[in-house]
């Protein structure tokens, strides 16, 4: 129940969240049926989403989950990526891969930018360390977990890359980009943390800044990682202002307060797709 909470406390994931607990009522039933849940369910599962949409947190939870229930031995999370997986020698991937995939036993392997593993290349040894995965996973299922991650078109590519891939998996969890309403919950979480809000005109200029970042998104839209960064300059605006103001003067009301003048300086990226050329025709 702590570890559900502490997933349902995050922004979001409604669809996630859903399947995650629809897992754990399963669980629960089989405990309470007398039956054995070792090796009932699988494990791996395939995370798609844009950068910033909580890969990596959703991960590292279902680690938490997984153990809570009894899936998994230890829980851990072994967070590697391509370097951590490939050499540059033939026979030495296989080697470097296996003792990752030992280091993870009980656990979870969790593979970020998966699909930097597969290149096309027939001469590419990310193959390799592909084929050492497929393998283990298949050899000791119910041992352990393994979650990749990345952009959907991405990770579409390489579950395609290898026969045996996608049989492997059979959870996929699709994290959709924040809506601009989903964006202020984060920032106001964030500011809630360091003891700060803002008055009414500052978010409402904030709530328009989310608004025009998530009309303009493409595949770099950076999600709750754009909204750090804006509420990070946002409080370093207001630290600045407050720095100028003789110390006797501050109050602890202006030290908790973020105004207009502190988000101004806030403007939507320009998008990725360029100008384009000619003249635009409605």
């Amino acid at each position: 129940k702590d570890v559900l909470d502490e997933l349902n406390e995050l922004t979001g994931l409604q669809q996630v969240k859903k399947e995650v607990a629809d897992v754990a009522s399963l669980v629960r039933f089989y405990s309470e049926s007398g039956k054995d849940v070792l090796n009932k369910f699988s494990l791996h599962a395939v995370l798609t989403g844009n950068p910033g949409t909580g890969k990596t947190t959703l991960a590292r939870l279902l680690g938490k989950i997984y153990k809570a229930l009894g899936l998994l031995e230890r829980g851990h999370v072994v967070e590697v990526d391509r370097q951590s997986l490939v050499a540059g020698y033939v026979g030495q991937t296989a080697m470097k891969t296996a003792a990752i995939l030992d280091k993870a036993m009980g656990g979870v392997l969790f593979i970020d930018e998966a699909y930097s593993l597969a290149s096309g290349s027939e001469n590419d040894f990310g193959q390799e360390a592909i084929e050492t995965i497929l393998k283990t996973m298949e050899d000791k299922r119910g041992h352990f977990a393994v979650i990749v991650a990345g952009c959907t078109d991405n990770m579409d590519m390489f579950l395609k890359s290898n026969p045996g891939m996608r049989s492997r998996f059979d959870k996929y969890y699709h994290l959709p980009d924040y809506t601009p309403t989903e964006m202020m919950e984060i920032a106001k979480h964030w500011l809630n943390a360091e003891n700060m809000m803002m008055d009414a005109d500052a978010e409402v200029f904030l709530q328009q800044y989310f608004n025009e970042c998530y009309a303009e998104r493409d595949k770099y839209f950076g999600n709750a990682r754009s909204v750090r960064q804006a509420i990070g300059s946002v409080i370093n605006k207001q630290n600045l202002r407050l720095a100028a103001i003789p110390f006797a003067q501050r109050t602890q009301e202006m030290i908790s307060q973020v105004l207009a003048s502190d988000v101004h300086h806030l403007a939507p990226q320009q998008s990725q797709r360029g100008p384009g050329i000619g003249f635009r025709r409605n």
